[in-house]
């Protein structure tokens, strides 16, 4: 646990890069475009509650070492901080495969603060790594968890990216195959449909 999450009486900042981004489910105060360094975003790890199951993961998020990361940091009021920190562990520590830690982040408009974030346990289960594309692809395509479907979970973060004007690259292309993929199944859809009904 991070040493620093509920021992003071100071606000608290939280570093969100995936779904906290646009669902935090907490009070804040303000957020702010920010960069955490030593980190960056990628899907490496396998869902077995929120987005999938142990029989059928998905795949999501997480804060895997090297190199960095643009995400948004909310400001917690000091009255709230040790309700939202229970929260968020709640959330995130489920089944434990992410880390608590507090860590640096520098903000867009300039100026830095240390912050909770949550990074992936590399030695869990359930850290998937570097999957092989078409693995990620299928994974994310068939999950589906009690927060709903896996490809929901990809495109809700990454139109939130955008809107921020934040690029990322490994989600863009997924979500394109996504798109592709959904296109695909639409047409044969309607193909079979015109085949079993078919005109005078």
């Amino acid at each position: 646990m991070a040493p620093t999450a509920t021992c003071c009486n100071e606000d608290l900042w939280v570093f969100g890069y995936g779904s906290l981004m646009w669902r935090p489910g907490f009070d804040y105060v303000e957020s702010a475009l920010a960069w955490v360094h030593g980190y960056h975003r990628t899907l490496c790890i396998f869902s077995h509650v929120h987005r999938g199951t142990p029989e059928r993961p998905g795949l999501v998020l997480g804060l895997d070492r090297g190199g960095s990361c643009q995400g948004v940091a909310f400001r917690v009021a000091a009255a709230n901080r040790e309700k939202t920190v229970d929260y968020l562990r709640e959330r995130e520590l489920v089944t434990s495969v992410y880390l608590e830690k507090t860590v640096g982040v520098r903000f867009a408009e300039g100026g830095y603060a240390n912050a909770l974030a949550y990074v992936v346990d590399r030695s869990h289960r359930q850290y998937a790594g570097r999957l092989p594309y078409e693995e990620m692809i299928k994974l994310i395509a068939e999950g589906v968890g009690i927060n709903g479907d896996n490809p929901a979970y990809v495109r809700n973060t990454y139109e939130h990216l955008l809107q921020l004007d934040i690029h990322d690259a490994e989600l863009a292309a997924v979500v394109r195959r996504l798109d592709q993929s959904s296109c695909r199944t639409a047409l044969a859809v309607a193909e079979k449909k015109a085949g079993a009904n078919p005109g005078p």
